[in-house]
């Protein structure tokens, strides 16, 4: 199994330049979190946006739809802002022939109390066991993503 990792930007690749919340998009973390992991699978990594999820427009989210369904692989693992990965995930429609799981962080990988390296390894975990569809793995649960909502106010995915 190949996994192809698509990156949009978000919270889970933020950098924070001061106490005013200014940041920037770096570049992905996932390589290094699967790196310091020790993953033992074959992964291809696509920075495709680097964006807050807010800042995603719809051209945006046509551009990833595209690309997942030009992937010459069947398992994609999207890494997304959590503000719209919701409606990220259902702007790609009935995909039915790949397994495609979200997932993000409420804290930036490059904190040292984030919850972005548990929800990779998590996401990669639900990605090898979940039948085709689009899903949204995070803060320890996987969530069809036509009946999922962010509770903002907890800091967490809910089933609608």
């Amino acid at each position: 199994m190949h996994l192809h990792i698509l990156t949009t930007g978000g919270t889970f690749d933020k950098i924070y330049h001061d106490a005013l919340s200014e940041f920037t998009i770096g570049e992905p973390m996932a390589p290094e979190l699967l790196a310091d992991a020790g993953i033992n699978l074959t992964y291809s990594v696509e920075s495709l946006l680097k964006k807050d999820s807010l800042e995603l427009t719809d051209a945006d989210r046509e551009l990833l739809r595209e690309r997942i369904l030009h992937s010459p692989h069947q398992h994609i693992l999207i890494i997304h802002g959590t503000d719209t990965m919701t409606l990220s995930a259902q702007h790609l429609g009935v995909i039915s022939d790949k397994t495609i799981v979200f997932t993000g962080a409420m804290q930036p990988a490059r904190m040292r109390n984030s919850d972005a390296p548990f929800n990779l390894g998590f996401a990669i975990g639900a990605l090898q066991c979940l039948d085709c569809g689009i899903y949204l793995a995070m803060n320890g649960q996987i969530f069809n993503a036509n009946n999922v909502q962010k509770n903002r106010q907890m800091s967490r995915f809910e089933t609608l």
